[in-house]
């Protein structure tokens, strides 16, 4: 599941490297005479970037950072509507929010990922982006939802943050829409500790992300920094050396690390499949998913409490739902739309009832990359005798 079960001695390495051999030097930029060349997150940009087979990547100080990055470069301005989903971490709609612009959201299908049919519904002519997100590793119906952006004309923010190296029909997820936002905090399945990814295949977009994120700058290579060229206001988002350095590292891990997940989901899908009283979460490209995560969506919401009670007395954890489930189900953000007009008068708890009612019933089971054949067998005997 996450990149921190693979940290070791190489990102220990690559990090005292740094002070070894390097100059001590953790600024992306400068300082060119005490650095010996090396420039980390430079190095990751490209690494990620050609990992994902897209133009262009710039790294960030976190997911939220990044989804955020990706809005200014796109361009989204107050007033603007932002089609979301209303099953993600409280991250994207904030950062909706941080620019202005207002998040209207989605109901979720089986996938727990974007209804296709709720977002047509949902546009208007405020409407200026959508931003599916892929919940749990695995993709939202990306052809369906590149296929409304385009007949409206309008533009597509992957929120990847969960799902780096999940693929959509053979095209990798955060590549698919005019850009991509990766979250690298110490649950995802690469880790910098924080950190974070805007990917395009636009150069425009990524020029306009690249500035943002360096309080403006155009990076002109005709002139020193301290007189660099600049054209738009920015922020500082920047992601330092250290953490670019675990990056290059991690991410030579996961390919590895999601077949291994890969293999413990299915021992542990195959030996319950027959168990009766849920189905599987359905899935929009299964071949695709990352399969950090096994979703049993029950038939009532009273046989999933008792199951999620019965397994954590046998010591077996879930993964967000039900247990962080107040943090990524838009119906429990009362604290933060009450404070917008658009939502004056719409009780948040009353929006997205179809979709509360199919994630009370679901229950996400984290799939380990350094699972045991004992843990796998214990696991699965855990959920067979929580299920009688």
């Amino acid at each position: 599941m996450p990149g921190y079960e693979l940290v070791g001695k190489e990102e220990r390495d690559a990090v005292l490297e740094i002070f070894d051999k390097h100059g001590g030097i953790l600024f992306k930029h400068g300082f060119d005479a005490l650095r010996n060349g090396s420039y980390k997150v430079v190095e990751f940009e490209k690494a990620f970037a050609k990992y994902l087979g897209t133009g262009y990547a710039q790294a960030v100080t976190s997911g939220t950072t990044a989804l955020k990055v990706a809005l200014e470069a796109l361009r989204i301005k107050p007033g603007d509507e932002v089609i979301t989903s209303s099953f993600t971490f409280v991250a994207t709609v904030e950062a909706i929010i941080e620019c202005g612009a207002i998040p209207v959201l989605t109901d979720v299908d089986e996938t727990l990922n974007m209804d296709s049919a709720d977002l047509e519904r949902k546009i208007t002519k405020k409407t200026k982006i959508i931003i599916p997100v892929h919940m749990y590793g695995a993709a939202a119906y990306m052809d369906r939802i590149m296929d409304i952006a385009k007949k409206h004309s309008l533009l597509v923010l992957e929120d990847t943050a969960q799902a780096l190296g999940g693929e959509y029909k053979g095209k990798k997820l955060g590549t698919i829409g005019d850009t991509g936002s990766f979250s690298f905090d110490f649950g995802k399945a690469l880790t910098t500790g924080e950190g974070g990814m805007v990917v395009s295949n636009r150069k425009d977009i990524y020029l306009k992300a690249r500035e943002y994120a360096d309080h403006g700058h155009e990076n002109n290579p005709n002139f020193p920094r301290g007189e660099d060229t600049r054209r738009r206001r920015g922020f500082n988002c920047r992601m330092m050396e250290l953490q670019g350095a675990i990056g290059l590292v991690q991410l030579t891990k996961l390919e590895s690390a999601i077949q291994r997940q890969k293999e413990n989901k299915k021992k542990i899908k195959d030996a319950i499949k027959d168990a009766g009283m849920f189905k599987f979460r359905r899935l929009a490209d299964e071949a695709g998913e990352t399969a950090d995560t096994l979703v049993l969506i029950f038939d009532d919401i009273g046989n999933a409490t008792q199951f999620v009670k019965n397994i954590r007395e046998k010591g077996l954890g879930t993964k967000n739902l039900p247990d962080a489930f107040n943090w990524h189900f838009a119906g429990t953000w009362n604290h933060i739309f009450s404070e917008l007009d658009y939502y004056k008068d719409k009780p948040c708890d009353k929006l997205w009832k179809r979709s509360e009612d199919l994630l009370r019933r679901a229950v996400a089971l984290p799939i380990n990359i350094k699972m045991s054949g004992e843990q796998i067998e214990k696991t699965v005997n855990i959920i067979k005798e929580a299920l009688k």
